[in-house]
């Protein structure tokens, strides 16, 4: 039945919410259906332009509908893949895990640094001197300290007034938001957790 390779790729977008490796196989599979309609809708229409044959009139409007849905199954499958690379941008900065990388094709790889040159030229022209960074506080702070708890060795660490912090793994530092945001999204870093006190078992 027409459609069903194409309802088969928009479910995999249902299923999971990672992205996982481009399916080229279904995608080619779909195209190759598009092509098989297209054909068969060019046949019936010259038969039709031709003969006269108004029979034939039906299959075509049925294929031409099944072309257009397995076009929207495509490009869904596409951009959804799409919105989610720039939602990663947003969450855990420009440069991608392996394990996401290895998913991508070089055309979606292309796009997602076309997109953070885009996103770094536009955020430069914010501010006065140096910009503005629009991924940090993507929730507005309720205060400009974080207490962070390192989970991994980094090393050393430049603030902004000069001073220079040893992040070794297991050491506790308060530190400005927005030094210390983008290393918890790359996993350095991490909120410290406050245990709290039952006051009754005291």
């Amino acid at each position: 039945m027409y459609g069903r390779k194409g309802f088969k790729l928009i479910s995999e977008l249902d299923l999971y919410s990672d992205i996982l490796p481009f399916n080229e196989v279904l995608v080619k599979e779909v195209l190759q259906e598009m092509q098989c309609l297209y054909d068969a809708n060019v046949a019936d229409s010259n038969a039709i332009r031709n003969d006269d044959n108004m029979a034939l009139l039906p299959s075509v409007q049925l294929r031409h509908t099944a072309l257009k849905r397995n076009k929207r199954c495509v490009l869904a499958y596409i951009y959804n893949r799409m919105k989610k690379l720039r939602e990663l941008r947003w969450e855990i900065g420009s440069i991608l895990p392996p394990e996401i990388n290895s998913n991508l094709l070089n055309a979606e790889i292309q796009w997602f640094q076309s997109y953070n040159k885009s996103l770094a030229k536009y955020m430069r022209s914010l501010g006065e001197d140096h910009g503005f960074n629009l991924t940090t506080n993507m929730v507005p702070p309720k205060t400009p300290y974080v207490e962070v708890k390192c989970v991994e060795d980094f090393g050393r660490l430049e603030l902004d007034d000069g001073q220079v912090i040893l992040l070794k793994k297991n050491t506790y530092h308060l530190l400005p938001r927005s030094v210390c945001e983008p290393l918890i999204r790359q996993g350095i870093l991490e909120h410290k957790r406050i245990s709290r006190v039952n006051l009754n078992s005291l």
